[in-house]
C-alpha cells in the first residue's frame, strides 16, 4: 500500500465509516508499517475530533507475554479514548453501536498533571478497575499489527470504576470477569506486562514518539488482565481485588 497522504486519508476513513455504519471492513493492503498505522489512527482520531469528541486517555494493547508472541512483537500498542467512548459505571451500553462487541477487565490509572518534556515518568494519582469494550473494525475479528494499530488499537469504550489514591502494591491481585454473576474469565494483574505498573513508562515513551498529548485527568487503560470475552445483553461486571468493581448493562438495541 502507498503510504503517502492520500492513501493514509483513505484509510482512515474506511475505518471511520465501518464504526458509523456498523460495517466490518477487510483488512488493509499490506506494505504498512507500524509508523504508517500510526498515521492513520491519527487521522481517524481527527475526523473525530473535529465532529466534537475530546480526548480523555490513552489505552495499551498487546500487554501480555503471550498476545505479544502470537502477534510477533516486542513492544505494546497505543490507541486514543474520547469522552464519547466513555461509558458511566453501571451504566447500558446498546451493543447494536458495535460489530463484534467484546469485553477486557482493566486497571485504569488517572494522570495527575499535564506531562511536560522533562518528565522521567509519568505522573499518576489514582487507581480504578475498569472494563474496556473492543470492537475491531475489521471482518472476522482478524488483523496484522499494522491493521490493529489503525483501527485505534480496537478500542470502542470503556467503563471507570470509583478512583483510589495510589498507594498499596498492585501486583498479583485477582480479576474476575462475569457475565450476570457466572465467571467466564479470571486472571491477575499480573498479565499486564508482569505488573501494571509497568505500562505507565512504555505508554510514556510512544506517546512521546508518536506525538500524543498526556494531560491532567487523563485516564490510563494499562491493558487487559484477562482474555477478552464476548460482550452479551446482560449485565458484566469486573472485580479486582482491593480495587472493587465496575459493571456496565449490555442492551440489543
Amino acid at each position: 500500500m502507498s503510504t503517502d497522504t492520500s492513501a493514509r486519508t483513505e484509510a482512515a476513513e474506511r475505518l471511520d465509516t465501518a464504526q458509523h455504519t456498523v460495517s466490518a471492513v477487510a483488512q488493509l493492503p499490506g506494505g504498512l508499517t507500524p509508523a504508517d498505522a500510526y498515521a492513520i489512527q491519527d487521522a481517524v482520531i481527527a475526523r473525530r475530533l473535529g465532529r466534537g469528541e475530546r480526548l480523555v486517555g490513552l489505552k495499551l494493547g498487546f500487554t501480555s507475554k503471550a498476545k505479544m508472541a502470537q502477534m510477533g512483537v516486542d513492544e505494546v500498542i497505543v490507541g486514543r479514548l474520547t469522552d464519547a467512548m466513555r461509558v458511566p459505571d453501571g451504566g447500558q451500553v446498546s451493543l447494536a453501536r458495535f460489530i463484534h462487541p467484546r469485553v477486557e477487565p482493566e486497571v485504569a490509572y488517572r494522570i495527575a498533571r499535564d506531562v511536560t518534556p522533562d518528565d522521567d515518568e509519568l505522573p499518576v494519582d489514582a487507581v480504578a478497575p475498569a472494563l474496556e469494550i473492543i470492537d475491531s473494525r475489521y471482518r472476522d475479528f482478524r488483523f496484522s499489527l499494522p491493521d490493529v494499530i489503525a483501527d485505534n488499537a480496537s478500542s470502542a469504550g470503556f467503563v471507570i470504576g470509583s478512583w483510589q489514591p495510589l498507594g498499596a502494591d498492585l501486583g498479583g491481585r485477582a480479576v474476575r470477569l462475569t457475565v450476570d454473576g457466572t465467571d467466564v474469565e479470571t486472571g491477575s494483574t499480573d498479565a499486564i506486562l508482569g505488573h501494571p505498573d509497568r505500562a505507565l513508562p512504555e505508554l510514556l515513551r510512544i506517546a512521546r514518539r508518536q506525538g500524543m498529548p498526556l494531560l491532567a485527568g487523563h485516564v490510563v487503560l494499562a491493558g487487559g488482565a484477562t482474555a477478552a470475552a464476548p460482550f452479551p445483553p446482560a449485565r458484566v461486571e469486573v472485580q479486582v481485588a482491593g480495587l472493587g468493581g465496575v459493571s456496565a448493562l449490555g442492551v440489543a438495541r
